[in-house]
């Protein structure tokens, strides 16, 4: 009898260690920043803009990564995941990047007790691979409005889309792909900002 309890402890302790070395690694992603060079001059030069936390309509705004097979089909990584939750790392890429464009005397999170003179918020549509047979790209949709803090006007409002293709069809593929896109719609922004739209 404690033999046969022996045998199946040992062969419970193999099957697990098995088990744990058999799944791949957890891995972390998280947007890379490239460089934005300051803009020579900027009419909001001596404005703070606030930058609000990113709502989304469908997409969960978590750690987990998301890809599709079709409109209807939707599932997430289990090996894979963002470093900080998608809102909060959408949120601190814009305020880098758009503190390091110049555009404005300082860009400051919602959270901040300072008095803003322009609020820019956001709502993002997607943030997923998108998986359609051979072909893979990562998605950004994220639709702006810029907003007088004083009058509660909206200035402007405007959609951004971008589609990048993926290196490779894994979660670091659109990671990478991702980032391209982040950059693209970085430089549309501070374009829109500046301009008179």
């Amino acid at each position: 009898m404690m033999r046969e309890i022996a045998v199946a402890a040992l062969s419970t302790l193999l099957l697990t260690g098995c088990m744990q070395e058999s799944l791949p690694p957890i891995t972390q992603y998280t947007l890379v920043s490239t460089g934005i060079s300051s803009v020579s001059h900027s009419p909001y030069a001596h404005k703070v803009l606030q930058v609000a936390y990113p709502q989304s309509l469908s997409l969960p705004m978590g750690v987990r990564i998301y890809y599709s097979y079709g409109p209807m089909e939707r599932g997430k990584y289990e090996n894979a995941y963002w470093a900080s939750a998608v809102g909060q790392m959408v949120q601190g890429r814009l305020i880098e990047r758009l503190s390091a464009a110049k555009l404005f005397k300082a860009v400051i999170p919602y959270s901040s007790s300072a008095n803003a003179d322009m609020r820019l918020e956001s709502v993002i549509y997607d943030f997923s691979h998108h998986i359609r047979g051979d072909t893979s790209y990562a998605v950004l949709s994220i639709r702006f409005t810029l907003i007088d803090t004083q009058t509660g006007e909206v200035i402007k409002s405007k959609r951004f889309s971008y589609k990048e293709t993926t290196p490779t069809i894994d979660a670091k593929g659109f990671v990478l792909a991702l980032n391209r896109a982040m950059a693209r719609m970085e430089r549309s922004l501070i374009s829109w900002i500046l301009s008179k739209k």
